[in-house]
């Protein structure tokens, strides 16, 4: 079943501004797929072919932003190599001196961004991006401001996953702004605030069932300090909201 606001009224849509429910995505649409990364040397080439692979299937315009963190392994530079092959117009590299929060790292990339639409994911390949055009197709069919997968609706799974991995979305872009806006987290308790958010301004979110993985090389990112700041970011978010 999709989330409550699956059944929003399309006046609730028009109340914000942000889009016309009647409207739906056309091929003008643009979807920037933000990729943080920090050590993923191994993976990042993978996960790139297959979101060009994904893309390039489904017909539609895409960007993919890699924001890494000044990774010691030499992902900048596979990033470079990257760019070479596929073209700076569909791999763009914008990267930070160091680790400054998965939360800035999205708003870093959103800078540079020019879709009209963003889709956030990890970089490990814990999410396929197979499921991007279910991802489109959900938000045309009910002209969502947000769709997120879940691994607890229909065929959705989850292989090696645990409660530390983060998720995939799919935003209006004018829509991630707001609630980039309203949040405070800085690290990996983001993502959970900015659906928070999101229900309390009333968007309205499809949801898309889909496998999650764990990382196929290299170590999780969330070492103890993290694991504390992402509880810790948990009381701040329930005391806040």
């Amino acid at each position: 079943m999709a989330s409550h606001s699956d059944s929003s009224s399309s006046a609730g849509s028009q109340r914000r501004g942000v889009r016309n429910p009647a409207a739906r995505a056309t091929a003008t649409d643009k979807y920037s797929v933000l990729l943080p990364t920090y050590n993923e040397r191994e993976n990042l080439p993978l996960i790139v072919w297959l979101l060009v692979k994904s893309f390039e299937e489904s017909g539609n315009n895409y960007e993919i932003i890699v924001i890494d963190d000044g990774s010691p392994d030499g992902t900048q530079e596979v990033a470079q190599q990257l760019e070479k092959i596929y073209g700076p117009d569909k791999i763009l590299l914008r990267p930070r001196a160091k680790k400054l929060g998965l939360g800035t790292a999205y708003i870093h990339g959103m800078q540079h961004a020019t879709g009209n639409f963003i889709i956030i994911m990890d970089a490990d390949l814990s999410h396929h991006p197979k499921f991007i055009p279910e991802f489109i197709r959900k938000q045309k069919e009910g002209n969502f401001d947000i769709v997120s997968g879940t691994r607890y609706k229909g065929n959705g799974g989850v292989y090696g996953w645990d409660l530390k991995r983060k998720i995939i979305r799919l935003y209006r872009k004018e829509v991630l702004q707001k609630l980039m806006e309203k949040c405070v987290s800085k690290g990996y308790v983001f993502q959970m605030e900015m659906i928070v958010r999101a229900r309390q301004l009333n968007f309205t979110i499809g949801e898309v069932p889909i496998s999650f993985v764990d990382r196929v090389y290299g170590e999780s990112k969330l070492g103890g300090n993290e694991i504390v700041s992402f509880l810790k970011g948990l009381l701040t978010l329930f005391a806040t909201t």
